[in-house]
């Protein structure tokens, strides 16, 4: 029965029952008697009590509602209320979960062609940084040389001083490269990359080590793109953010899959808000069905759980029978 119909036939079965008792057996003197009034005040009240019951009983499965309607995450899937109550409230949360569902998959398809559009212009945007800008300073680099050799002495100490601004910005130009488009991963495959990871974030000021299982299933490209990158992301903030002398990373072969771990000992991120960064890794976490969790390590410091389920097996075929014999 819809929820109106309800509300309204006990409102009409109280008032119709009340108004039956004062027109038979119960009257109201004037002035009230205290049984009059006694009679009146535990009918209201019983009204009242009946109709509070009503509206809590079935009300409560769209206050609950609300609650998880303020509170969703997309970057967060699952999560979905109970469908309880009956009728038009039973009605009205599963259309909600509907909802959620058909949102999640728009939402995974445009970051699915977001973040692959965002991959393509970074190996773009790399590829010209090297042959262009990196062989532009190579060939300045040749010149100086050149013309230090010519050059009288007072000027060639200047000159060197030159070269080797215009060496370190060649260097920074291809690290800026690397981060954009990780040859090595397409080349020597995630571990070597990851390798390569950390002593590029190892510093004087930071220690970054790696654990990597030797024993790892094998992993489409987009699943080792997502693990390089969240790993990417997880040093840079260590990095930038976390005052941190000490950091790990571990990538370890699990029942289900594998778990990468980033972990350091920096003041830790504690009651801050999400940033781009760790929303941006929540969306590649979705696009590989993995699940990412960032809170405090067991030591203090910061600690990044990306949990990679393991790709089906590929089905095997039958062999085809051969018929020419």
């Amino acid at each position: 029965m819809p929820l109106f119909w309800r509300i309204f036939l006990l409102n009409a079965v109280v008032l119709i029952t009340a108004t039956a008792l004062l027109l038979g057996p119960v009257t109201v003197s004037t002035p009230v008697l205290l049984t009059e009034a006694a009679v009146l005040t535990v009918g209201l009240s019983v009204m009242l009590i009946a109709n509070g019951l009503l509206l809590r009983v079935t009300l409560s499965p769209l206050q609950r509602l609300t609650r998880v309607m303020t509170t969703i995450d997309l970057l967060r899937p699952g999560q979905r209320p109970v469908v309880a109550g009956q009728g038009e409230v039973a009605e009205l949360i599963a259309t909600f979960n509907t909802m959620l569902d058909r949102l999640e998959e728009e939402r995974a398809t445009s970051s699915a062609r977001a973040l692959s559009a965002q991959e393509a212009e970074r190996r773009r945007i790399a590829q010209e940084l090297h042959d262009e800008v990196g062989q532009t300073l190579t060939a300045v680099l040749l010149q100086l040389k050149r013309v230090a050799g010519h050059a009288p002495s007072d000027l060639r100490e200047e000159l060197h001083q030159v070269q080797e601004t215009t060496r370190g910005s060649l260097d920074e130009i291809r690290r800026i490269a690397r981060r954009l488009r990780p040859g090595v991963l397409d080349e020597l495959g995630l571990a070597s990359a990851l390798k390569a990871l950390t002593t590029e974030f190892t510093s004087p000021g930071l220690t970054v080590q790696h654990h990597l299982d030797a024993d790892l299933p094998r992993l489409g490209h987009e699943t080792e793109l997502v693990l390089y990158r969240v790993a990417q992301e997880g040093l840079t903030n260590t990095a930038r953010h976390a005052h941190a002398r000490r950091a790990e990373l571990a990538l370890n072969r699990t029942a289900t899959g594998v778990e990468l771990r980033i972990r350091d000992d920096g003041h830790g991120i504690k009651d801050a808000p999400e940033g781009a960064g760790i929303r941006g890794m929540r969306e590649r976490a979705l696009l590989i069905g993995a699940d990412l969790a960032v809170g405090s390590g067991p030591e203090g410091g910061t600690e990044v759980r990306l949990a990679v389920p393991a790709p089906a097996p590929a089905p095997v075929s039958a062999p085809v029978p051969d018929r020419t014999r």
